[in-house]
C-alpha cells in the first residue's frame, strides 16, 4: 500500500510564537550553544561555494529604467538564507529577510522576516513561521553563547549602543549567562526608542539597579564588563563607524559586536583576542564582496579579514567560537584579558531555533494547521 501523499503544514503567528517559547532566551542559548557545536563537527549546510554563506541578495540599482521599481533606500534589501543542520534537529529551513530603513515612518519594523521549516528528506513544509521574534531571539543568543565562554564570570556593568531590538536581545541573553549584572549605560540617538528600551529594562529586569544614560561612546566603554554595539548605521565608509578605543577598554572587557562596528589600532594588537561565531561565514562575505570588504559588510569580523589581507594581522590571531564550544581551544584564559566577538548571524541558528520552537507548537497544540493537498495534481 501507497504512503499517504496528503502533506499538511502550521502556520505561526507572533502571538504562536510567543506562546510556543520564542522568547525563553536562556533555552535559545542553550540551543545555540548546541548548533555551534554541530557547525564545528560539520554537520551542517548554507549557501554558497563553501557552504556558510549568509545567503542570497537581491538589491535595487540606483538608477532604472522602470519607474515603478523601488528605489536602493537605506537599508532596502531582500535575502533568501536557506540552511541544514543535523544531529538532534535534522531540519531544512529558509529565512526571508526584507528590509527598509523607511518602514518606521509607517509604523513598522525594519525587517519583516519569515520563516520556513521544511522535512529534510522530502522537502515537503514542515511550518510557516512569523519570524522578526525568531531571528532577534537567536541573535541575542549568540551574543549570550559568547558571554558563557568569554566574559569573566563576575561581570556586572553593560555597555550597550542602540537601543533597539539588538539591544534587548543581547542583554537579555547576558543575564541568562551572568546573572551578577546590575548596572546597563546606554547611549542611543532618538528619545523615543530611548525612553522605550528604559521602561522595558526595568520591567524586565528590576535586579538592574545602576541605569545611566551617557552621551559618548568613551562613557558607555569606559569601566564596562561587557560592552555591545547594536545600532544600525550607513555602510561604505568604515572611518564612520562607531569605533572602539584601546584607551577606553578595561582589562578583563568582553566586546559583542553585532552590528556596525570599527576599532582603532590599538585594538588591532595581538594581546587583543579576536574571536568569529563561525569562521566560514565571513570567509564567504569576503570572497563575495568588494575590497576592502568592511566597507560593504559592517560587522568587525570584516576588518579583522582585511587586516589579514593587508600583512596587519596573522590569521593565526583569529579565533572561532564554534571551536570553543567544542572543546577544541579555550574560552576565556585569564581575567585581565580583552575579547572581541564578531556577530555575524548564521541561517543555521534560525533553523535551530525556529526547529525547537516548532516541535513546542506542535506539543501544545498551537498554530493554524493548513493543507497543501491530499494527492498532487503533478507527479
Amino acid at each position: 500500500m501507497n504512503a499517504s501523499t496528503r502533506i499538511d503544514f502550521i502556520y505561526l503567528s507572533e502571538t504562536d510564537m510567543v506562546r510556543a517559547g520564542v522568547t525563553d532566551m536562556a533555552s535559545c542559548v542553550d540551543t545555540i550553544e548546541e548548533a555551534f557545536n554541530l557547525l564545528h563537527h560539520n554537520d551542517y549546510r548554507m549557501a554558497g561555494v563553501n557552504n556558510s554563506s549568509h545567503g542570497a541578495l537581491m538589491v535595487f540599482p540606483d538608477n532604472s529604467p522602470f519607474p515603478d521599481m523601488p528605489k536602493p533606500t537605506a537599508d532596502r534589501r531582500y535575502m533568501a538564507m536557506p540552511a541544514y543542520l543535523g544531529g538532534r534537529f535534522r531540519m531544512v529551513g529558509m529565512k526571508c529577510y526584507g528590509s527598509n530603513a523607511e518602514n518606521r515612518d509607517k509604523g513598522l519594523p525594519r525587517s519583516i522576516l519569515m520563516f520556513m521549516l521544511h522535512d529534510a528528506d522530502t522537502a515537503a513544509p514542515l511550518a510557516v513561521m512569523s519570524a522578526n521574534l525568531l531571528s532577534a531571539y537567536r541573535t541575542g543568543a549568540v551574543a549570550g553563547v559568547g558571554a558563557r565562554y568569554l566574559a569573566r564570570k563576575d561581570s556586572r556593568v553593560v555597555g550597550i549602543l542602540g537601543p533597539g531590538v539588538m539591544a534587548r536581545t543581547s542583554l537579555a541573553a547576558f543575564m541568562a549567562v551572568c546573572p551578577g549584572i546590575d548596572t546597563v549605560k546606554i547611549k542611543g540617538r532618538g528619545e523615543e526608542n530611548l525612553q522605550a528600551f528604559l521602561a522595558w529594562l526595568a520591567e524586565t529586569f528590576p535586579q538592574i539597579t545602576q541605569v545611566q544614560v551617557v552621551q559618548s561612546l568613551e562613557a558607555l566603554v569606559r569601566d564596562s564588563d561587557i560592552v555591545t554595539f547594536c545600532a544600525s548605521g550607513v555602510v561604505s565608509d568604515p572611518s564612520t563607524y562607531p569605533t572602539v578605543r584601546r584607551e577606553w577598554v578595561r582589562p578583563g572587557a568582553f566586546l559583542s559586536m553585532p552590528a556596525t562596528c570599527n576599532m582603532d589600532q590599538g585594538m588591532e594588537a595581538p594581546e587583543i583576542r579576536k574571536v568569529l561565531d563561525h569562521t566560514g561565514l565571513y570567509q564567504a562575505w569576503y570572497d563575495e564582496v568588494p575590497k576592502p570588504s568592511h566597507a560593504t559588510v559592517p560587522m568587525i569580523g570584516m576588518r579583522f579579514l582585511d587586516l589579514i589581507a593587508a600583512g596587519a594581522m596573522d590569521r593565526e590571531q583569529l579565533e572561532d567560537l564554534c571551536v570553543m564550544v567544542a572543546g577544541q581551544a579555550p574560552g576565556r584564559r585569564t581575567d585581565d584579558e580583552i575579547i572581541i566577538l564578531s556577530v555575524g548571524g548564521l541561517p543555521v541558528e534560525d533553523v535551530a531555533w525556529g526547529t525547537v520552537v516548532y516541535r513546542n507548537a506542535l506539543e501544545r497544540g498551537i498554530g493554524v494547521r493548513l493543507n497543501l493537498w491530499e494527492q498532487p495534481l503533478l507527479r
